[in-house]
């Protein structure tokens, strides 16, 4: 085997594991809702994977250029803050079927963002029409056999602010991916940043609690609240699990395998993830397996599989490129 096939297979294994564990995460953030917000798992979950990757590699990254420290800023909004709580709040507008299509948008989002910021063209008649078939997928594993989509206006734009959030994500881990950073060193940035971002929101939670909660995202500082919740062990595990593998883990093995694989082709594996999760809804929470979600699950698949063998193009000429990097190793 080719060290280029190698390298290609270790990627989509990675990406395959990350798959599987943010598919399982809607298990344990569902668990969790019961006595947290939203906003309060994010934050826990994101502070305890940025100690957890200090502890990983307890070393530092060197003076960074302010053109360095606005990329991992990017990358900690983009695909932390801004992609987990819009689509958190955006349940809070629309139905779950709505977000769950219209994030499965993100590959979409991760190919337009590449072909702007950073002259990949992976729109190949191929690898869109591999898109529609996958995102058709979703929506009969989504809907579940419902025939209609009801648009609603706000929670829709939400969760269509998400997919935008991660195809910027995706464009920033090329870059970051490119400039010699140690991938933890890189990963524990963005995660430094992503929490800074959070800030805001907890101020916000904090000055109008009554609107805050209303959207999940109120802030119990009481001590009797937090010793009643942090004591039982389901919320330990889960809170854990979210932090030190759907976050810590993950969040580096996915830059990993983009490094490996390509960004856009990395980013079809998230259409897999409505699938899994409905499996994993069938399997341990006894959810039933509509006729739809079954056809569904093998249209994402074979959308995949299109998608996929796309060949991409990439452009020399940089110059306009807001992402534009020299030798960023320090």
């Amino acid at each position: 085997m080719s060290a280029q096939r190698l390298s290609a297979t270790s990627g989509a294994t990675l990406a395959v594991f990350v798959v599987i564990v943010w598919s399982a995460t809607f298990v344990n953030t569902k668990a969790l809702l019961a006595d947290f917000s939203a906003l309060e798992i994010l934050g826990i979950r994101f502070a305890m994977a940025w100690v957890a990757l200090w502890a990983i590699h307890p070393h530092g990254m060197g003076p960074l250029r302010v053109r360095d420290e606005a990329l991992f800023a990017a990358a900690g909004l983009a695909g932390a803050t801004a992609y987990q709580m819009l689509e958190n709040v955006a349940i809070h507008f629309t139905n779950a079927s709505n977000v769950s299509i219209l994030v499965a948008t993100a590959p979409l989002f991760a190919a337009v963002m590449s072909r702007l910021l950073l002259g990949e063209r992976t729109f190949t008649p191929r690898f869109l029409i591999g898109c529609a078939l996958a995102l058709g997928g979703v929506a009969l594993v989504s809907l579940g056999g419902a025939r209609t989509f009801h648009f609603r206006p706000i929670g829709d734009a939400l969760a269509l602010g998400a997919a935008l959030s991660w195809g910027v994500y995706s464009a920033t881990v090329t870059v970051v991916n490119r400039g010699g950073w140690h991938p933890v060193a890189a990963i524990r940035r963005a995660f430094f940043w992503a929490l800074a971002f959070m800030f805001p929101l907890l101020i916000f939670a904090l000055a109008m609690p009554e609107t805050a909660r209303g959207m999940s995202c109120s802030v119990d500082l009481s001590r009797a609240g937090n010793a009643a919740r942090f004591v039982r062990l389901p919320n330990l595990a889960n809170l854990a699990f979210l932090g030190l593998f759907a976050s810590a883990a993950c969040f580096v093995a996915w830059n990993k395998a983009c490094e490996r694989l390509g960004t856009v082709r990395c980013s079809l594996g998230l259409y897999l993830i409505p699938v899994i999760a409905f499996l994993i809804a069938h399997v341990f929470l006894g959810e039933t397996l509509p006729a739809a979600g079954v056809v569904g699950a093998g249209l994402v698949l074979a959308g995949v599989a299109v998608a996929g063998s796309a060949k991409s193009q990439h452009r020399q000429d940089t110059s306009c490129n807001p992402f534009r990097q020299e030798n960023n190793n320090p």
